[in-house]
C-alpha cells in the first residue's frame, strides 16, 4: 500500500503571495501619501508655479459666452433684490466717491489676494511644516473646483452688466489693477465671477492665521482680512454678495478634502515632523508642537 499525498493545485500557492505582497506594498504607499511629512521647497515653489499658472490657463481658457454670464448676473441681481441684499450699487458708488480709498481699494484687489496668500504658505511651510500639505490640499482643491464653477456658471460681474449703473472704478480712475479691466481685460477671462476665489483664498488665509497665530492682534487682523477682502470685491464692481457665498463653498469643500485625506482638519494636525531617519521606510510624525 502506498501512502497517499495531496497536492495543491499547481501555482495557487505561487499567485497568493505576490498578490499579497503587492496589496500591501500599495497600502503602505497610499498610508505614508496620508501622512504629514516634511515640505521639500524646491518640490514646494515648483508645485505652487505650477500650479498657479494651470489655474489661470484653464481660467482664462473657458469659453467666455457673454451671452449666457449676462443672463446669469441678470438672475443673481433678481436674486439678491429679491434677499433684501442687493446693495452692491450703493456701496460701489459710495465708495467711488471717496477718491483715495477707491483707489487702496483698486491696488488691494489686485495683488494682495496673491501676496497675502504666498506669505501664508511661506510661513505654514517654515513654522508649520506638519500642517503645510493638509493646509496646502484645502487650498488647491479650493481652487480646482472654483475652475469647474467658471466653466459651468459663467457670470458676468457687476460692471459688465446690460443697462446696469456699476462703475468700473479700474477704469474711471486709471488705476493698474484687475486684469479683468482696463487695458489688461483681454488677458483674462471677463465671465469668471463666480465664485469669488478672492474670498476663497482670503478667508483661507484668514482661518489660517486665527488658528495658528500666537499673537492676538495678528489673529484678529486674520479675521479682519477676508471681512476687508468682501467689502473691496463690491466696492469695486468685480462681484456679488452670492458669488463670495460660491467661495465660501468652494473653502468649505477644500477643507472636507483635507479633512478626508489626512484624517484631521489641517490645524488640528502636529506642528513639527521630525526629519525621517535614514534608512527608514514609515516616516515618524507622532511629535507634535
Amino acid at each position: 500500500m502506498s501512502d497517499s499525498t495531496v497536492t495543491p493545485p499547481e501555482g495557487r500557492a505561487e499567485e497568493a503571495v505576490p498578490q499579497a505582497v503587492t496589496g500591501e506594498c500599495v497600502q503602505r504607499f497610499v498610508v505614508r501619501l496620508r501622512l504629514p511629512r516634511r515640505p521639500r521647497l524646491w518640490f514646494e515653489i515648483l508645485l505652487i508655479a505650477v500650479s498657479y499658472w494651470t489655474y489661470s490657463l484653464i481660467r482664462n481658457a473657458v469659453p467666455e459666452q457673454r451671452g449666457k454670464a449676462l443672463r446669469n448676473a441678470e438672475w443673481i441681481w433678481w436674486t439678491e433684490h429679491r434677499l433684501g441684499i442687493a446693495v452692491e450699487e450703493y456701496v460701489n458708488h459710495a465708495v467711488n466717491s471717496v477718491t483715495w480709498l477707491i483707489v487702496t481699494m483698486n491696488y488691494y484687489y489686485a495683488t494682495l489676494h496673491f501676496v497675502v496668500t504666498l506669505g501664508v504658505l511661506v510661513w505654514l511651510y517654515h513654522s508649520h511644516p506638519g500642517r503645510y500639505a493638509a493646509a496646502r490640499l484645502a487650498l488647491f482643491a479650493t481652487t480646482g473646483v472654483a475652475l469647474v464653477g467658471y466653466y459651468l456658471y459663467p457670470l458676468a460681474p457687476p460692471r459688465l452688466m446690460n443697462g446696469g449703473h456699476f462703475i468700473d472704478t479700474v477704469l474711471i480712475h486709471h488705476t493698474w489693477g484687475s486684469m479683468a479691466s482696463g487695458d489688461l481685460k483681454h488677458m483674462s477671462n471677463q465671465y469668471a465671477a463666480m465664485p469669488s476665489m478672492h474670498i476663497g483664498w482670503s478667508l483661507w488665509c484668514g482661518l489660517t492665521i486665527f488658528a495658528l497665530a500666537k499673537v492676538p492682534w495678528v489673529r484678529v487682523i486674520g479675521l479682519l482680512y477676508p471681512a476687508a477682502t468682501l467689502v473691496v470685491i463690491v466696492a469695486t464692481a468685480n462681484h456679488f454678495w452670492l458669488d463670495a457665498v460660491g467661495g465660501v463653498l468652494c473653502l468649505a469643500f477644500g477643507f472636507t478634502l483635507a479633512r478626508v485625506w489626512y484624517g484631521a482638519l489641517p490645524y488640528a494636525l502636529p506642528r513639527l515632523v521630525p526629519a525621517r531617519p535614514r534608512g527608514s521606510r514609515s516616516p515618524s510624525w507622532a511629535q507634535a508642537s
